[in-house]
């Protein structure tokens, strides 16, 4: 099994939607791949709870059922760029600098995607966009062999 690490800014949203629906995928699909979240800031105390509610909401109209538990958000470590073996940040333009700046060895294995934060585009346009993407990547070749 290996493990995919979706980053975002507070691991609050996006991330924690690619995690689970990418998870939900792989169990489906049978693919050796387990994903994880983090976040590159995460500000304790910012956040209501664990995930934002609008993610949650739109998992449950998937179907995806979350864990019993569900960790508030976590800042990304060294250790979980060492323990993944792909990284995904979900908006190419506000990730890119802040890997620079905190994790530079990882910033060009880092994949970057175009999924904006829910100021900039609303839940109800890009959840959906999002699971899309995430049926599609996880159907790709690269996951049923469990290869990088």
């Amino acid at each position: 099994m290996q493990n995919i690490l979706f980053l975002c800014t507070g691991n609050y949203y996006r991330s924690r939607f690619a995690e689970a629906y990418f998870n939900h995928l792989a169990q489906e699909h049978q693919l050796p791949w387990r994903a994880v979240s983090r976040g590159l800031h995460v500000k304790p105390g910012h956040n209501p709870g664990p995930i934002a509610p609008a993610a949650l909401a739109y998992l449950r109209h998937l179907g995806v059922t979350l864990p019993g538990v569900v960790p508030y958000p976590q800042p990304v470590t060294e250790a979980d760029f060492a323990a993944s073996a792909q990284w995904v940040a979900l908006d190419e333009t506000e990730h890119r600098p802040m890997l620079r700046q905190w994790h530079p060895a990882q910033e060009p294995a880092t994949e970057g995607w175009h999924f904006a934060d829910v100021q900039f585009v609303s839940a109800a346009q890009l959840l959906p966009q999002l699971a899309d993407h995430l049926r599609q990547w996880a159907s790709s070749p690269r996951f049923a062999s469990g290869s990088r």
